[in-house]
């Protein structure tokens, strides 16, 4: 049998669910949570195969449990469901670990499939889409001197940064926690050797040729 924990804020959304891959006769649903943080904390300690995981909850979002959950035990496999069809999602969910993203659309039938070749250690990323993702990571556009000190995660915030994001706006399109978002600010506010967040932008957006 293959071992399935949901993550979903919606209860309904969950049962659908649950009903749909025990129906299929070789999943087994040993776990379900609507919370982020109690799923980071459970899916550990219940080991599944395959963690479906919603990507948007009122406490955080699956991507960052895959992350977590991966962290402990890399055996278990995430598999992001989400509404939205999102390049920023996408390269957040690869950044992850996750072996899936699939679109909330997709078929019941569909899903049980996804299911058991993420459980079968099959990726269910567009190898394209992995492969550009990759590349953005390696080579990025020639970069600035200035800029040759950031990682692309903190080049990625210090271009919201000059589109005048807050922190939580950041954290909302990177799919990461607030305080995490504040920490990469810091960073790269040392990096650049500088003591505001305004000097940042104002930088970023003569370095970059980002306009508001």
């Amino acid at each position: 049998m293959i071992r399935v924990f949901l993550l979903d804020d919606h209860e309904v959304v969950r049962r659908g669910l649950a009903d749909l891959l025990q129906s299929s006769g070789d999943i087994e649903v040993v776990g379900e949570s609507g919370s982020a943080q109690e799923a980071a904390r459970r899916i550990p300690a219940l080991r599944p195969d395959v963690a479906i995981l919603d990507a948007r909850l009122p406490d955080g979002n699956g991507i960052d449990v895959c992350r977590d959950v991966r962290a402990v035990d890399s055996s278990i496999k995430g598999l992001i469901l989400t509404s939205y069809e999102d390049d920023e999602a996408l390269f957040a969910a690869i950044m992850a670990g996750a072996a899936g993203y699939v679109l909330k659309q997709i078929r019941g039938t569909d899903l049980v499939d996804a299911v058991r070749r993420v459980a079968a250690g099959q990726s269910l990323l567009d190898p394209a889409i992995t492969t550009r993702v990759l590349e953005r990571i390696r080579s990025g556009v020639e970069q600035p001197r200035e800029l040759k000190s950031l990682t692309e995660q903190e080049r990625r915030i210090l271009e919201y940064v000059a589109e005048g994001l807050t922190n939580r706006e950041i954290a909302g399109r990177m799919f990461l926690a607030e305080k995490t978002v504040k920490n990469y600010v810091s960073s790269v506010l040392a990096k650049l050797g500088l003591e505001r967040r305004t000097q940042a932008a104002v930088l970023a957006t003569r370095l970059l040729g980002k306009s508001h």
